[in-house]
């Protein structure tokens, strides 16, 4: 009952601050952007909707290794054809810039009409605890206490070549954040254990320090091709397969993964996966739930209700982890990472039109091997998403 109750309490609380701060996330990157009257509403960035995620080892009855993560995204409406940068926001402006100096070829058929595109901007925080909640020495045989408190934008690009059977989605995402004290992983846990009077953990005087966080991630999905309509009438089973690639000092590493999933109207997406950058499930599409065009076909294309089963399976080489080997820039604890790790998840995701508003809910759970020399069972927890449309 104890671990129900926190897992219900974080969820509320998780819930109450997305409706609260994504409206706010999204006004602060809409508002922002120079020579708006000149621009098409077509080119400016306007959100859609968002996302409320919250992972928990509580959900697998245990509170140890990666304990608990939060996110909040905002998703844009679809940017076709070329951009102009006079029609965006100063961030999105400049990270566009920069993802044009590192990755050159990533807007190269940007006339493509086939193509499209959007912006997910990201709040979040993640905190990993050692076993033993009660012991205030350091752990040495055990993960370190460390938080992350970080925001991040990811442009995503929908491709679909006319004489191909398949499309592919693009990400490019920038993670900034901190971690050690000023990421508030102490002070998050202590508020919700003490809400739901759940024992606090004693050790984070041991936290990892201090230092800045940064992230760039690229990632790559296939699937095959769909239509153009937000969900595939009936019923169907299909696949999704992943290539990722992390680098910075919150993780660097390469995985592959694969994501099949069987159902009744399938989201014409790419999936669902854990919190990682990259994995919003809310790509570009061709269907918008407020399209009223009145075209004939606004019945094929609109979302529809439907529910389906998934399960994803992901193999991953790590070669750094902060929350395993600790600063980078300064000493601190750490423990001997496995450069191997492989993940699998299963849940079922159910979608619907709720006072002309969609809404979807995803549940899973996730197992993953053991990250390092020194850990005990393998770890496993729950994850629960809550998107909807603005």
């Amino acid at each position: 009952m104890p671990a129900i109750s926190s897992s219900l309490g974080k969820a509320s609380l998780a819930l109450m601050l997305f409706l609260y701060m994504a409206p706010t996330m999204a006004q602060v990157v809409s508002e922002d952007a120079p020579g708006i009257g000149a621009c098409k509403a077509s080119e400016v960035i306007k959100f859609r909707g968002g996302t409320a995620r919250l992972e928990n080892d509580l959900f697998a009855d245990t509170d140890q290794n990666y304990s608990s993560g939060v996110a909040l995204t905002a998703v844009s409406q679809d940017i076709i054809g070329k951009l102009k940068p006079e029609c965006l926001p100063t961030p999105v402006r400049l990270q566009a810039e920069l993802i044009m100096m590192l990755n050159p070829g990533f807007w190269t058929d940007a006339e493509n009409p086939a193509h499209t595109q959007n912006v997910v901007v990201k709040l979040g925080q993640s905190m990993f605890t050692p076993k033993d909640f009660a012991r205030t020495d350091l752990v040495l045989d055990d993960r370190p206490y460390a938080g992350l408190l970080y925001v991040g934008m990811s442009w995503n690009r929908r491709k679909h070549e006319p004489q191909s059977n398949s499309e592919v989605l693009d990400t490019r995402e920038i993670t900034l954040g901190v971690m050690g004290p000023w990421a508030l992983g102490e002070q998050a846990q202590n508020l919700i254990h003490d809400l739901i009077g759940v024992d606090r953990f004693l050790g984070w005087q041991n936290q990892l320090k201090n230092e800045p966080a940064l992230q760039l991630a690229i990632d790559r999905k296939f699937r095959d091709y769909r239509g153009m309509g937000a969900i595939v009438p009936g019923f169907s089973v299909d696949s999704i397969r992943s290539l990722g690639l992390r680098l910075g000092n919150i993780e660097t590493s390469a995985s592959v993964g694969i994501e099949g999933r069987i159902g009744w109207n399938l989201p014409n997406d790419f999936g669902t996966y854990p919190i990682r950058p990259g994995a919003e499930n809310r790509p570009p599409s061709s269907a918008s739930i407020h399209d009223n065009s009145g075209d004939a076909t606004a019945a094929i294309v609109r979302p529809r209700s439907g529910v389906h089963l998934f399960g994803t399976l992901e193999s991953k080489l790590v070669l750094h982890d902060f929350s395993l080997d600790g600063n980078l820039f300064r000493s601190s604890h750490r423990v001997t990472r496995r450069p191997w790790v492989a993940q699998a998840a299963v849940g079922v995701s159910a979608q619907g039109l709720v006072a002309g508003h969609g809404v979807k809910l995803a549940v899973m759970r996730v197992w993953r091997t053991k990250e390092f020399d020194e850990q005990g069972p393998r770890h496993a927890y729950g994850s629960v998403a809550l998107s909807i449309e603005f």
